[in-house]
């Protein structure tokens, strides 16, 4: 089909290979070439489009050759890679000329989140952050009442995450921390943080933290607490040695309502003052992140996580590592 989205995509692990197969199910988006060093990772994909029927894409490891080569052949670039290398490669694809979807975090800190920003602005690009709860129509849902003011202000937040990610993750690269930029609460995490700071939509000024390493070197048990710039109170937790599980739970507490939603969007209910208990409330399917990223890129709906939503979770970041190495000392966010 001539209307296909031409795609590169970076990063054939595990991640990747559970997008993919979803992308690939929706028939608009024709992937020229992929990016992997390792030779295993890109094997494992190819199957994937084996298996949906399609020829794999040819695997060019080195993304400045790849960019060289296959730029004019392409529209945009999917980054599903370990967190050190998103800054370096999400800027290269932008100055290459392509839109970009970029897996989470957006970055380490956010000295790199002012850079990419910049890059952004220099190229005139557009760059989406890959939060599944940002892109979830529910979330979308959720902001659009929020900041309607028909729930009122927003008063606290509470937000817990919680996974077997310890076990999960022992030996992989998840828990170096010169690659991962930290442990469960920046990785699944990450979506914790994204999600309340997108429902708030105000930058944090406090933050008061405590992680625990539990015997490894990132932390993987995490416990914040914060406050906004109008005031609003704010608790978040993680849970990185939970029984073999994944899930997440969001409480936004408005003078005429209760909010629960989940760090993914996987939910969104409803309680209004009078009301006995939650009522779910209906909202658009998706087809998950792929579409919404293209649904951005053709102007059909705003951008709902651009790189100064990221900036303002990396800032949130850096002050909970700040306070965590001060064993829970207040930290100022400057704005």
């Amino acid at each position: 089909m001539p209307n296909k989205v031409k795609a590169v995509l970076i990063g054939c692990g595990g991640m990747a290979r559970h997008h993919m197969r979803q992308i690939l199910s929706q028939d608009n988006t024709e992937f020229v070439v992929l990016s992997d060093p390792s030779e295993a990772a890109y094997k494992a994909m190819a199957e994937v489009f084996s298996e949906a029927g399609l020829e794999p894409p040819p695997n060019q490891p080195d993304l400045g050759q790849l960019l060289a080569n296959y730029s004019s052949k392409l529209d945009v670039a999917f980054i599903i890679t370990p967190h050190v290398l998103h800054f370096e490669q999400a800027k290269a694809c932008l100055e290459a000329g392509l839109d970009v979807l970029l897996e989470k975090p957006m970055v380490m800190n956010a000295a790199e989140a002012e850079a990419l920003i910049q890059a952004q602005k220099d190229t005139g690009k557009l760059l989406v952050v890959a939060f599944n709860g940002s892109l979830s129509p529910r979330i979308r849902k959720a902001v659009t009442m929020l900041r309607s003011g028909e729930l009122g202000r927003i008063l606290n937040v509470h937000a817990v995450v919680w996974q077997n990610w310890k076990l999960a993750t022992t030996g992989a690269w998840r828990q170096v921390p010169e690659i991962a930029g930290g442990g469960f609460l920046f990785d699944t995490g990450a979506h914790l943080l994204n999600t309340v700071s997108d429902l708030l939509g105000e930058n944090f000024t406090d933050v008061t933290a405590w992680l625990d390493n539990r015997g490894t070197p990132v932390d993987i048990l995490g416990s914040v607490m914060a406050r906004t710039e109008s005031g609003v109170l704010v608790t978040l937790n993680g849970c990185g040695e939970a029984i073999k599980s994944c899930h997440s739970d969001v409480r936004v507490f408005c003078e005429k309502a209760i909010v629960r939603t989940g760090v993914w969007g996987e939910q969104l209910e409803i309680q209004y003052d009078g009301e006995s208990g939650l009522k779910e409330l209906e909202v658009e399917p998706s087809m998950g992140t792929w579409e919404q990223f293209l649904k951005v890129r053709r102007g059909d709906i705003p951008n709902p996580c651009p790189p100064q939503v990221g900036l303002r979770m990396a800032k949130l970041w850096d002050a909970i590592k700040a306070s965590a190495a001060q064993d829970g000392k207040p930290v100022k966010i400057t704005n």
